[in-house]
Formats: structure tokens, sequence, C-alpha cells
């Protein structure tokens, strides 16, 4: 049986499971506003390249599709505006719309008994 490679099999997968783009759109965003940067640009670009593309995000962008991949690898470092331009062109070719929901965070399941921002 022959393999296939991993971008292939998850871009099928996707197809198959269109709510899973929307899903692994938001898992990018939920990492990047939680301070997973590296996590969350690399989800964000594995989402790109299973959807639109980096040649269709460039034309959306008007930036260079290279410029783009290089900013989204491991090694990457993008600008807040770049990477949230990316963000907005994702989430309007997914249809989709974010809003921030905040939660208090359980400073004594963190192990933090003082509550400095309290």
């Amino acid at each position: 049986m022959p393999t296939i490679p991993y971008e292939h099999a998850l871009k099928d997968m996707l197809d198959e499971n269109p709510h899973m783009n929307t899903e692994m759109l938001e898992g990018a965003l939920n990492m990047i506003l939680s301070g997973k940067l590296d996590e969350g640009r690399l989800l964000l670009r594995q989402f790109i390249n299973s959807t639109l593309g980096f040649k269709e995000l460039a034309k959306r962008t008007g930036k260079i599709d290279k410029t783009l991949m290089r900013s989204l690898s491991a090694s990457g470092n993008p600008t807040a505006a770049n990477l949230f331009e990316i963000i907005q062109v994702c989430m309007k070719a997914e249809g989709v719309t974010a809003a921030a929901q905040l939660q208090h965070i359980d400073h004594d399941v963190l192990g933090h008994h003082d509550r400095a921002y309290s």
C-alpha cells in the first residue's frame, strides 16, 4: 500500500470534514493569543497549506508567497500587523469571525498563591 505525504493526507481529511478547517484555524488563533506563538504559527501554516494555499494568500494580502511562508515557519518572526492580516484573510476565506473571550485563571491550580493582578 503506497503512503502519501502528511500534507496531502491532511488536505484530504479537511476536504472530507470541512468543519475541521475552522477548528484548525481556531486552534491556531487560541495558541497565538495564549502565548504559544511558535505552535500557533505552525498550525496556521498547516491550515493555509491545507486550504487556500500560500499563492492565494499572497494575492489576497499583496505580499510575496515565499515571504509569507517564511514568516510562518519555525524560525519566522512576523510583525503583529502581518500576522493578524494573515489571520483576517484566513477567517474571511472560512467565512468566520473571531471574538475574544476572557476567563479568570485559577491561580491555585497553576501553583500561584499570590494574586498580583487581583
